[in-house]
C-alpha cells in the first residue's frame, strides 16, 4: 500500500467516524437535534404569530368600540 492510499484510508475513517456523529448510530445524532430545536423554534415563531394577532384584533375592537361609544 502506497503512501497516498494509506492516508486516503485515515481520511475517509475520520470522514466516516463524523458523519456517524453527525447522524447518529442507532441514538439521535447532532442532526436529529438541532431538526428538533428548529421544529421548536418554528412552533414558538407561529405561537407568537398568532398571539401578535389575536393582540392586534382586541386592541381594534376596543378603538372601535371607544369610537362608539365617544358618539
Amino acid at each position: 500500500m502506497t503512501y497516498f492510499e494509506s492516508k486516503v484510508l485515515q481520511e475517509l475513517s475520520v470522514l466516516k467516524s463524523q458523519m456517524e456523529q453527525l447522524m447518529g448510530i442507532g441514538q439521535p445524532g447532532r442532526l436529529s437535534h438541532l431538526e428538533a430545536r428548529v421544529e421548536s423554534h418554528e412552533r414558538n415563531v407561529q405561537r407568537m404569530k398568532g398571539l401578535a394577532g389575536a393582540f392586534g384584533t382586541l386592541l381594534t375592537m376596543g378603538q372601535l368600540a371607544l369610537l362608539f361609544f365617544k358618539r
